[in-house]
């Protein structure tokens, strides 16, 4: 009995210190990754961040991946310090959110010479090791413009709103935008700002040129973002529902909201924020560029075949495709819906363009509180 019970006692430590290994070797086995952000001050970014941290969060990855954030702020000079610290504290891959396409070159380039990689989203990294993850950004400027162009007959006084300067992203939006209103020597930009994506900061620039180009002046508006703010700004002058100018770029949920057909019944519906039928084409950046990186840096790190860099569709919202949310589920974002009501979203600066069919593991609450899909 003495000789069982030794045994016994011997074999569940035995078991216990088995357990014990193979969870610390699990821990050990874990990632360590790396989330450089070079901008946090608008809904985007929020959103970008929340899907990345709900995709490391999530099953398929919680047991993979130690994901630790920091943020440089609009500063090339701090992000690549930034970088050359994470390489020193040991990172494997870094997933970087870049302020300029060649500003990081030379920190990234040693960061890939010993041995971690890096995966841009969104902007670009253009140092050839670099993995990238982003929307045709160049493209986004040119259907938002000609959309524009097309909507005011060729003709008439327009506004621009930009983005962040000094990223690829609002560069080559410019650019090509710029390019289409240069086909057409009638239309006129009498006014520009610097939005920064963000509706407070669109609000404040758009009271500075209205103050010199009234609304009757303007024959529409290209936004990086800012058009629910314009539409808003323009009912809350008196203008009539069916009176808005045309307004190209935006794609927060608020100006899709806007957009659909007037006397459309929606859940919380409120003030600006309801349906108008406002003629509008609604793009954006797609918010789980993060996550998609995430999922690439894993991949490489397994050494699975990735390709260098994956562009996606900057899949244009207009009259004709949007379609209302019933419950915001994946699957009824698979199956193409891409508003949502006020009741489900209540801020209207919230960007919209969150779905993937790649990334099950992410959908409306990993947009809105970074929690993965079950």
């Amino acid at each position: 009995m003495r000789f069982w019970k030794s045994a016994f006692v011997a074999s569940m430590t035995a078991a216990v210190a088995a357990v014990s290994l193979a969870s610390h070797a699990d821990a050990q086995e874990r990632r360590k990754i790396y989330l450089s952000m070079s901008y946090i001050g608008n809904d985007w970014q929020a959103e970008a961040a929340n899907m990345l941290k709900a995709m490391a969060a999530h099953k398929d990855y919680a047991d993979k991946v130690d994901l630790k954030v920091q943020v440089a702020g609009p500063n090339a000079q701090k992000q690549i310090q930034q970088i050359n610290a994470m390489v020193q504290a040991g990172a494997e891959a870094i997933i970087v959110y870049p302020i300029s396409p060649t500003a990081l070159n030379e920190a990234v380039k040693n960061a890939c010479a010993k041995g971690v990689t890096v995966v841009a989203y969104d902007g670009v990294i253009e140092e050839p090791c670099a993995y990238n993850v982003h929307v045709d950004q160049f493209e986004w400027g040119k259907v938002t413009a000609e959309w524009l162009a097309n909507a005011i007959g060729g003709k008439g006084n327009i506004v621009m709103i930009t983005g962040v300067s000094g990223t690829s992203v609002d560069t080559l939006r410019n650019k090509a935008a710029r390019e289409v209103f240069a086909k057409h020597p009638d239309i006129k930009v009498v006014a520009e700002a610097n939005g920064m994506w963000s509706q407070a900061v669109a609000r404040t620039e758009l009271s500075k040129i209205t103050a010199t180009h009234s609304w009757d002046n303007l024959a529409g508006l290209w936004m990086q973002a800012g058009c629910y703010t314009a539409t808003s700004m323009q009912l809350e002058a008196g203008i009539a529902d069916d009176k808005v100018l045309p307004c190209a770029g935006e794609g927060s949920n608020g100006h899709r909201v806007q957009m659909l057909p007037a006397g459309t019944e929606v859940a919380g519906a409120n003030g600006t924020y309801r349906p108008i039928g406002a003629p509008s084409i609604s793009a954006s950046s797609q918010v789980y560029p993060g996550a998609y990186a995430l999922k690439m840096a894993v991949d490489v790190l397994e050494g699975k075949t990735v390709e260098k860099t994956i562009t996606l569709s900057p899949a244009p919202v207009t009259s004709e495709n949007i379609k209302l949310c019933e419950e915001g589920t994946w699957e009824e974002m698979k199956a193409g819906c891409n508003t949502f009501s006020p009741e489900i979203i209540t801020n209207p600066g919230w960007f919209a363009s969150i779905f993937s069919p790649e990334l099950p593991q992410v959908g409306l609450n990993a947009a809105l509180t970074g929690t993965p899909e079950e």
